[in-house]
């Protein structure tokens, strides 16, 4: 099968959903079939050093991404494909392909990847006016004509129903993962000691955007409180963009302590370097759809200590591999605390039940196997009725 991704961007540093589309393409295309991608970003933005084709018929226009290519092009090039999936909500993008597509015997598949989950609204409210508009306008047709809207797991095809109504859609899960890294551990560790030699290793990693929504001012006040009290916690290393934003600036008035540690964003060598220095993964989120680093952190044996607002905490804990608390202020202390009172083997315990944790659930191959199936058995069906 020959399947077209169209995500807004493909620009690395926008976050998790650029990540799981080069993951899913690239796994599509090991299984041996045909990916390629579509994106609004302006020619030459984008390293094309990928293993599928790329095209960047952008600029796209405001955060929106109104972009005049977009119907034209899909006009001219989707019956070149069994299947478009959409990745992401509340662009112009998606009501391009909708329109273009929905009398055309191509078929379009939304992946939402957390964009439905109810805390938006919670966090955004001068935003969820704009959205509730715009859902009745337009994103409820998008998602109730896609043949599938898929969803990394269980807990976020539930949660997306609580978001807005009317609410119409053929949900399947078909999970999320990550493919194994290929690098050489000793030499990463190295590379990451030589680069930062103050933090060295065994610590706390958080890896990611720095970013309200991951509830790092909960993670530097729950620290600062138990390092001030006499805890022997290990360093804290907060690693990802957005060190110099206005955010970080406050989460460092939130402490002075010299165990907390900004590294700017991690990629590559270092960024295995930290995670393989590091004695668990942390993320206290308020909103997680999958968390792709957690099943980075899980894939190379690290314990994770995570929300129950990361939507994959209950695989987590079901295997044994990790920790959850709720994203409040006690909570992301008890995290801590948790961590602290652990035995040096119930550690090894959470480490050895890690990596069995990722291969069962978050390896990519399987997902996009899974997603295969799934594009595979519509595409059969589609083919039935047209004989």
């Amino acid at each position: 099968m020959k399947i077209l991704h169209v995500i807004h961007t493909m620009r690395p540093e926008s976050g998790g959903v650029v990540e799981a589309v080069r993951l899913i393409a690239t796994a599509q295309i090991e299984l041996g079939h045909e990916a390629e991608v579509l994106c609004l970003d302006a020619a030459g933005t984008n390293c094309h050093d990928l293993p599928f084709n790329l095209y960047e018929i952008g600029p796209a226009k405001a955060t929106y991404g109104y972009c005049t290519e977009l119907k034209p092009w899909l006009r001219q090039h989707h019956d070149e494909f069994h299947a478009i999936i959409v990745h992401g909500l509340w662009q112009y993008l998606g009501l391009a392909v909708h329109n273009i597509l929905r009398r055309t015997r191509t078929p379009y598949y939304v992946f939402p990847h957390g964009m439905l989950d109810p805390w938006f609204n919670q966090a955004y409210p001068h935003k969820q006016l704009k959205k509730r508009l715009y859902w009745r306008l337009a994103e409820c047709r998008v998602l109730r004509d896609a043949r599938g809207v898929l969803f990394t797991c269980e807990t976020e095809r539930q949660l997306a129903r609580t978001s807005f109504s009317p609410y119409e859609a053929n949900e399947i899960v078909v999970g999320l993962g990550i493919e194994e890294p290929a690098f050489d551990a000793t030499v990463a560790r190295a590379a990451f000691k030589e680069k930062f030699p103050a933090i060295g290793g065994d610590f706390l990693l958080f890896l990611g955007r720095i970013d309200p929504k991951k509830g790092l001012d909960l993670l530097v006040l729950a620290y600062d409180g138990l390092v001030s009290n006499g805890a022997n916690l290990p360093p804290l290393v907060l690693a990802g963009p957005g060190e110099n934003s206005t955010y970080a600036e406050r989460l460092r008035s939130l402490s002075s302590s010299p165990k907390i540690h900004f590294t700017g964003m991690l990629s590559g060598e270092l960024k295995w370097g930290a995670l393989s220095c590091s004695q668990a993964l942390i993320l206290p989120s308020h909103q997680e759809n999958f968390g792709i680093v957690v099943a980075e952190a899980l894939c190379l044996s690290k314990p994770v200590l995570i929300s129950n607002k990361v939507n994959i905490w209950q695989e987590v804990q079901e295997d044994g591999a990790g920790l959850v608390e709720s994203d409040t202020l006690a909570g992301t202390e008890q995290l801590l605390c948790n961590w602290l009172s652990l035995t040096r083997g119930e550690r090894h315990a959470l480490s050895r039940a890690a990596r069995p944790c990722f291969q069962k659930r978050f390896s990519i191959p399987e997902v996009a196997r899974r997603l295969m199936e799934v594009l595979g058995q519509e595409q059969a069906e589609k083919d039935a009725a047209h004989r």
